[in-house]
């Protein structure tokens, strides 16, 4: 048994085909300073990256992240605080502000000349982090500072720049910054944190794991508090970490049991589901529905509230929108409420297709741009109705499955800044 315990921890052992650990050293100080030619290379990636989100290809986005030098001055972070070299996690952590700032300008003055603002799928997919990207962060980390220890590189270091994805935030927290919209900014710069962040950490632990040797101080005083800087700093970093990683595994959580008692209180065959949204930062959450025909009395709606408990979502208060006009359901209505004959009834299809032609929209390429950015709906149509001396703008899609949250988010989100409204809604046709 121990020999077979043997063989498998000599099979897993990192330590067989490591570089030597001085010229690993070497490499990782020659990568983090951000002067001449690597600050041109960062510029140039991210004009490519930017260029990659202006016109939605994700080909070039790609090309953009592999010639990216930003990993260089986070695993020179890692690697000093895994060895207590202040001075080395002090040089990386300056470079990597400059290498930050320097991608804010670039891609801020990119996305302010440039003609083209309209917000594309692979700039909304950079403004809403969840568990994965934290997952893909920490993971491919460990990928990307494995390969840097090895004497063969492989090919693991393009791919490690593709997953964690440095540059496309960045250059989203630019055109945010570009366009005035600082929701898009603080998303796009919280995601480039939480990667920096996880990737760092995760070669915090394989420098620990390979035992690479602490830096001696000439002062042991010195060398004693430079331990406990960098203990703190290390546990200001992990403790926000674990706690974001917390925050966003709950919210995917909540979002999954939401979807469950929608799914098992309101099937789709008795009620037809319009419009959907959580807020899962308010006190208490927001579960906010409205239903095609449906409506409910005070009584019903407490009942469901009591329910929300049956799915494990405390604190949540359920609102039904009941007084959201449909179109379709306001013309039935008229139909139904003048059973007239005759020249009244000509004048009534006669104002039913005026009012029809009225919400009609002449939006023919926001609805093919929709398909595009979205390909899971099958088709678009766009009205629009008045409420309150307000004019809403509503998108009808057709699909086969609901359009997920998130997507359903960034679809509303992308439909404001198209038609330039504070207000669009999106509802899926039965």
């Amino acid at each position: 048994m121990n020999n077979l315990i043997n063989k498998l921890i000599n099979f897993i052992d990192l330590q067989k085909g490591e570089e030597d650990k001085k010229k690993v050293l070497e490499n990782i100080l020659s990568n983090i300073s951000f002067r001449g030619s690597n600050l041109w290379i960062l510029a140039c990636a991210i004009v490519i990256a930017s260029v990659g989100l202006n016109v939605n290809s994700t080909a070039v986005i790609i090309g953009a992240m592999l010639i990216s030098p930003l990993m260089g001055p986070i695993v020179g972070a890692g690697f000093g605080l895994g060895m207590y070299d202040f001075e080395l996690v002090k040089k990386s952590i300056k470079n990597l502000a400059i290498a930050t700032v320097v991608s804010l300008i670039v891609s801020t003055l990119y996305f302010y000349i440039s003609p083209f603002k309209e917000v594309q799928s692979e700039l909304l997919a950079r403004t809403s982090p969840n568990i994965y990207d934290i997952l893909i962060a920490f993971f491919g980390g460990l990928v990307g500072v494995i390969a840097v220890t090895r004497v063969e590189k492989g090919n693991p270091i393009p791919g490690v720049a593709i997953a964690t994805a440095l540059m496309p935030p960045l250059c989203t927290a630019g055109y945010g910054l570009a366009t005035g919209n600082y929701l898009f900014f603080g998303g796009a710069l919280y995601l480039y944190t939480i990667n920096c962040v996880f990737i760092c950490i995760a070669t915090f632990i394989i420098v620990k794991y390979l035992k690479y040797p602490i830096a001696k101080q000439i002062d042991v005083k010195h060398q004693k508090r430079v331990k406990q800087g960098i203990t703190a700093l290390l546990l200001i970093m992990i403790i926000p970490s674990i706690y974001f990683a917390y925050r966003l595994f709950d919210e995917k959580k909540y979002k999954q049991r939401t979807e469950e008692f929608i799914e098992h209180e309101f099937p789709q065959k008795d009620f037809t589901l319009i419009y959907k949204r959580t807020d899962y930062n308010s006190n208490p959450k927001i579960l906010e529905l409205a239903f095609l025909a449906k409506k409910f009395n005070a009584a019903e709606i407490k009942t469901y509230n009591q329910k929300l408990k049956e799915y494990d979502l405390l604190n949540t208060q359920l609102l039904i929108k009941q007084d959201t006009f449909d179109l379709k359901n306001d013309i039935l209505n008229t139909i139904n409420n003048h059973k007239k004959s005759g020249d009244d009834k000509d004048v009534l299809i006669l104002n039913l297709q005026k009012k029809i032609s009225n919400y009609q929209s002449n939006n023919t390429n926001v609805s093919k741009e929709a398909i595009i950015l979205f390909p899971e709906i099958n088709t678009v149509s766009i009205t629009q109705y008045t409420s309150k001396d307000k004019t809403i703008p509503i998108l009808l899609y057709k699909s086969r499955t609901e359009l997920k949250l998130d997507s359903k988010r960034k679809l509303t989100i992308w439909l404001e800044q198209r038609l330039e409204k504070d207000t669009v809604e999106v509802y899926r046709q039965p």
